[in-house]
């Protein structure tokens, strides 16, 4: 008599558990790709929507407001809005914000809404992963590190070049001719010749 009770109490929960697989459940990530954060540039958000279920997920909707008057957003959606997603299936969405000043920010998660069925009323209420806590360096201080002083080799590359002797004023090619004269007097004095005269006057 214990036996078909028990076999029927397992049928129930596999029924049931069937049941839970068929209807659609969300999984939502959200990623902060910058592996640095800086002050007035592009911080890139990344939204990954998996359906783990076994029906399609309706009315799939992701709403991030963590993101305030601090930020500004320069593409992409903080209010997603998808009429379908197939089970074993995914989607991404990428927004692009920016932060008006530096700071310690703690990037938590958005809030995900949708329906499991097509009969059912009910909405599903989840969240998103959340990032974590992150700093905005000032920008100032990520150029002074970072920048690739661009401006300070060409100055130093056009003061390297040779300069046409026709180019220069009349004092500086006076000058030029002067040191050429010294140096070929130079030359002349200290040359095997003019140690030869010498030793033939001694």
């Amino acid at each position: 008599m214990l036996g078909p009770l028990l076999a029927i109490a397992c049928l129930s929960l596999a029924g049931a558990a069937d049941e839970r697989v068929s209807e659609a459940r969300l999984l939502v990530q959200k990623r902060i790709l910058n592996r640095y954060l800086v002050e007035g540039r592009d911080i890139i958000v990344d939204y990954n929507i998996y359906n783990v279920g076994g029906s399609v997920a309706l009315d799939v909707r992701i709403v991030d407001s963590s993101f305030g008057g601090d930020f500004q957003v320069v593409s992409g959606l903080l209010d997603l809005k998808v009429d379908r997603l197939p089970p074993n299936a995914n989607l991404s969405h990428t927004v692009v914000v920016r932060s008006s000043k530096p700071g310690r920010f703690n990037f938590t998660g958005a809030e995900v809404y949708y329906r499991t069925s097509e009969e059912g009323r009910e909405v599903q209420v989840g969240h998103t992963s959340e990032p974590g806590e992150g700093g905005i360096v000032p920008g100032r201080d990520f150029d002074r590190q970072f920048s690739p002083h661009v401006m300070d080799w060409l100055a130093f590359a056009v003061m390297s070049l040779p300069v046409p002797r026709d180019s220069l004023p009349p004092v500086a090619r006076q000058r030029v001719q002067v040191r050429r004269h010294s140096e070929a007097v130079q030359e002349t004095l200290t040359g095997p010749l003019y140690q030869r005269q010498i030793s033939y006057r001694q």
